[in-house]
């Protein structure tokens, strides 16, 4: 399981959130793992890495799956996209070039 499980019921998404301090980046091999888990889902699902600060950050800038979000803790207002056809939000299952 995700360390933090949110449903945002205003657009109906599972946001999906990893501390990178208790389980690392959401990379190309945890993306497919939560993927497969939450393949039941009815709601969108959106992929989160939470960090403490950007430094942090930088270390696991290589490993970050596309199509995901990135949220740091000293600037809780803002969000990091990952590439991808949209903006924070689900991807139909298949549409992903995760790596």
């Amino acid at each position: 399981m995700p360390d933090v499980v949110l449903h945002y019921t205003e657009r109906n998404w599972l946001l999906l959130v990893e501390s990178v301090t208790s389980h690392g980046p959401v990379d190309g091999k945890r993306h497919f793992e939560l993927a497969h888990l939450f393949a039941g889902a009815k709601a969108g699902i959106v992929y989160v890495t939470a960090f403490p600060n950007r430094s942090i950050m930088s270390r696991y800038l290589n490993e970050i799956a596309w199509e995901t979000e990135v949220w740091v803790a000293d600037s809780p207002s803002h969000l990091i996209h990952f590439n991808g056809v949209r903006f924070l939000g689900p991807y139909s299952p298949g549409s992903s070039n995760n790596a």
